[in-house]
């Protein structure tokens, strides 16, 4: 059964630092292109993050600087490092196979992060 399960967030103040992990089952990360995505409160999901399957990476220009992506191919899961926190970063954070989600119209929960002092 495919399944994807986003864990790691919580509530932190600015300037604060995160690892965000992403486990899937049912299938192997490495073999897919991989999306850090996010929703903030009232915005569309957008792509943050991405490790493609021969390991290249890439970030979203905004959030360059304070945002690494890696994964771990024995745990098949997929990392997100967010370093220097600010409000902006609140969101509920999933990951995903890209372009296209791993099984259509699936998400797994997400993991809520909340920025504030």
């Amino acid at each position: 059964q495919v399944e994807l399960v986003e864990s790691g967030g919580g509530l932190v103040q600015p300037g604060e630092s995160l690892r965000l992990s992403c486990t899937a089952s049912g299938w192997r990360v490495r073999d897919n292109d991989m999306g850090w995505y996010r929703q903030a409160p009232m915005k569309q999901r957008e792509l943050v993050a991405l490790i493609r399957s021969n390991g290249i990476t890439s970030i979203e220009s905004s959030v360059k600087g304070r945002i690494t992506i890696s994964r771990d191919i024995a745990k098949n899961t997929v990392y997100l490092q967010i370093d220097s926190l600010v409000p902006e970063d609140t969101a509920v954070y999933y990951c995903n196979t890209y372009p296209r989600t791993v099984r259509t119209g699936y998400w797994g929960q997400g993991t809520q992060v909340d920025v504030s002092s």
